[in-house]
């Protein structure tokens, strides 16, 4: 679907402009959010905004939260996880090229599940370099391929003071988005025409976000955790059920 189509279409536009809306404000308030929320009710109703519409946006938005509170960003876990990411994207768009996605996205639904309910019962994953590394790259392989790439990173960070982890799980989303758009445009993914319809829908954007000024500081960091943690299971129950 492009532009003029969009325009075109006002039911589906306004539609669309709701998920984006209401994904952009769980982004504001919890750090992540955005495309746990966004890509599995577009995959059923709005396949076209997968992953590339949804990749661009979510890193704009996620750009925002981490320069909203950027004092609090910490920046050598940014730059382990992206390490990760980089490594991950590549072997997304070699996955694309080659197999089939349905198993690989059945495999890292079924992980973040089994993570979420570690986490529930007590588990700390260490947030080390190791650790950070490693969920770049299950974030990278599963944002390349569903535009899902916060559980990984959001499950490390999750103990993190709320500021701290927006504003560090915001660049870790940003420079993460543009590694996999990277490689998407590289490989024909990502056009014009998907760009098109991102910026159709950049001012719900906006607004979601803006709206989510006044709740983030009213959010308490073991809320945040909670949102966190049910977030990310959604997000894999949703994937399960996509692809069984």
């Amino acid at each position: 679907m492009n532009l003029l189509a969009i325009v075109q279409e006002p039911g589906a536009y306004a539609a669309m402009a709701a998920i984006i809306f209401v994904a952009a404000f769980l982004q504001g308030v919890g750090g992540v959010g955005f495309a746990m929320f966004a890509s599995p009710v577009a995959a059923v109703f709005f396949p076209e905004l997968v992953p590339g519409p949804l990749l661009s946006l979510g890193g704009f938005v996620a750009l925002m939260t981490a320069l909203r509170e950027r004092q609090h960003a910490q920046w050598p876990a940014v730059a382990q996880a992206l390490s990760g990411r980089i490594v991950g994207s590549a072997l997304a768009v070699w996955a694309m090229a080659t197999l089939s996605p349905r198993p690989i996205a059945l495999i890292f639904a079924m992980l973040i599940l089994a993570a979420v309910g570690l986490s529930v019962m007590g588990l700390r994953i260490a947030d080390n370099g190791r650790n950070m590394a490693a969920a770049g790259v299950i974030s990278g392989i599963m944002g390349t391929f569903t535009s899902i790439g916060a559980p990984a990173l959001a499950i490390v960070q999750q103990h993190k003071p709320p500021p701290a982890l927006r504003a560090t799980l915001g660049l870790m989303l940003f420079f993460g988005s543009l590694a996999s758009l990277t490689l998407l445009a590289w490989t024909g993914h990502y056009t014009t025409r998907h760009l098109g319809l991102s910026l159709a829908l950049l001012p719900f954007l906006l607004l979601g976000f803006a709206s989510s000024n006044r709740a983030r500081g009213r959010v308490s960091p073991a809320t945040v955790r909670r949102m966190l943690l049910a977030l990310c299971a959604l997000s894999a129950v949703a994937l399960l059920v996509r692809n069984v």
